[in-house]
């Protein structure tokens, strides 16, 4: 199934993961990004603000009060909504079971593949690997039924190691999450707290 085009907002997609965690304002969602390292998301801050309205006006977000820091501007607060939840885990599955000649698209759903179940996460991997081991396929059939020179298929050849190679980590990723042996969350809010315990040590 081709990916939708709101499948590629990955700054949408980072605004929905980081409100899972709780209400926020879009300066608070801004530094986070800044600080987690979602370089993923281009375009700040105006692709966050963007991405924001759209959410707003798509119903997969709500306005959640304000807040005033000290002298600072008052802020707008976020939340999301039910569709949000659900927006947000089928973009992520989405993204995770569909390869893509944008590997961005797969690192941002790796970076909050934590949002899901470790069952949902897998069921998706797989999916991904049964894609890429067929294509894996059809590049090799290629490669070998071809009698032009080498030199001719260096692409093909590059594209069937690429595969090939993206195929086996999502295999031993699958296994991992099949045997238990990656920590999962039981909430996105552990996730959240642990980064932000990190970033403050590493300040």
């Amino acid at each position: 199934m081709p990916l939708r085009r709101a499948d590629r907002d990955l700054p949408g997609l980072t605004v929905l993961a980081l409100l899972l965690t709780g209400p926020r304002h879009t300066y608070e969602m801004h530094r986070l990004m800044i600080d987690t390292r979602k370089d993923f998301v281009t375009g700040l801050p105006r692709s966050m603000y963007h991405s924001v309205e759209r959410l707003l006006r798509d119903g997969l977000i709500v306005v959640d009060g304000t807040v005033r820091d000290g002298t600072r501007p008052e802020r707008i607060v976020y939340a999301v909504t039910d569709e949000g939840r659900a927006e947000v885990a089928e973009r992520i599955r989405r993204l995770l079971r569909t390869p893509d000649p944008d590997a961005t698209l797969l690192v941002a759903a790796l970076s909050f593949i934590g949002c899901l179940r470790p069952d949902d996460a897998a069921a998706a991997l797989r999916a991904r690997h049964d894609t890429l081991a067929a294509r894996c396929v059809e590049l090799r059939e290629a490669i070998e039924g071809i009698p032009i020179p080498r030199v001719l298929m260096l692409e093909a050849e590059f594209e069937f190691n690429r595969a090939a190679s993206e195929r086996d980590w999502v295999a031993d990723l699958v296994a991992e999450l099949e045997s238990g042996g990656l920590g999962w969350p039981a909430d996105p809010r552990e996730l959240a707290e642990e980064a932000a315990q990190a970033i403050s040590t590493e300040k």
